[in-house]
């Protein structure tokens, strides 16, 4: 199920793309539900956790932290380089910012179990990250993207509580009590994540689909260098700390990999459709080079167990 998600999400999420630009009405009629579709995106991701994977977090505590605080630091001054650097426009520029300032993405546990790298590794930083996001999120935002738009700390702060924690948090009490049949049942919620990203991406492009012919090609730019920079950036830190093989793959992933959901959202919410745009590419572009780093790692073999 993971393989084959993650080689026809960008294809779904792509042909959203196009229905929100070529039919930018009806798909813009989906933007009130943005909100409600990223909280049943986190609701899937509660019910996928369980007790174990907060326990692996006493287990290695400092590389879990080193995940977090790589996750935090590098992507957000990487978003604002990147954003000096091409000199974006303000709008674009606090899209930019606001995807390196978002937590790390469920997709990112996919690529690194497809990559060979320490999935329960990759799984307890995204979870520390996102129970993170209300704090981390709007902070970073509000320091880095506080020079282009006005950020609405407080606001932001809260929509990441109601969209992000509270659904993963209900997912995680319902997984608790319902356990057997979330077992049976769990292979849909990669299907239905993918849908509602797919109706949101729709959404964003209609949102500004009279201005993508204009910047298309610049947030293009951005986008692949920053989830490029970000891959490469997280393997050489975990390098240079020596970490395993496998480690420095799920760290790699983890950093570059971004839940462009929540930032198209709260773009959408708090800027305009046009600073969600970086989020909806990223969407894309994020997932197709995820897919070509696990096709890569996955080649090479692990030389550094027993």
């Amino acid at each position: 199920m993971a393989r084959v998600a993650v080689t026809l999400f960008p294809i779904m999420v792509i042909v959203a793309g196009i229905v929100g630009f070529v039919l930018p009405g009806p798909a813009a009629s989906i933007a009130p539900a943005v909100p409600w579709l990223l909280g049943v995106i986190m609701f899937f991701m509660g019910l996928t956790l369980t007790l174990p994977d907060f326990a692996r977090i006493a287990k290695r505590p400092w590389m879990v932290l080193v995940g977090v605080v790589l996750q935090y630091l590098i992507m957000p001054l990487l978003a604002w380089v990147i954003t000096i650097a091409l000199q974006l426009p303000p709008e674009l520029a606090a899209g930019v910012i606001l995807v390196g300032c978002a937590p790390g993405g469920t997709a990112s546990n996919v690529v690194t179990y497809l990559s060979r790298g320490d999935t329960a590794l990759s799984v307890t930083v995204t979870t520390c990250s996102t129970l993170l996001a209300p704090i981390m999120t709007p902070l970073l935002t509000l320091w880095l993207a506080g020079a282009f738009l006005e950020v609405p700390f407080q606001s932001m702060m809260v929509s990441i509580l109601q969209t992000v924690l509270l659904p993963v948090v209900g997912g995680l009490v319902v997984r608790m009590f319902l356990s057997r049949v979330i077992d049976r049942i769990q292979g849909v919620f990669p299907w239905l994540s993918t849908i509602a990203i797919s109706l949101i991406v729709a959404a964003v492009v209609a949102g500004s689909a009279d201005k993508i012919v204009q910047a298309g090609l610049l947030v293009f730019a951005a986008v692949v260098l920053h989830n490029g920079f970000g891959l490469l950036l997280g393997y050489l830190v975990a390098w240079g700390m020596r970490m395993t093989q496998r480690e420095r793959r799920a760290i790699s992933v983890e950093v570059g990999m971004q839940n462009s959901g929540l930032a198209a959202s709260l773009a959408a919410a708090h800027f305009s459709p046009l600073a969600a745009l970086p989020a909806a590419v990223f969407s894309v572009w994020h997932n197709l080079s995820g897919a070509l780093f696990a096709m890569i790692m996955a080649r090479r073999p692990v030389t550094d167990e027993g």
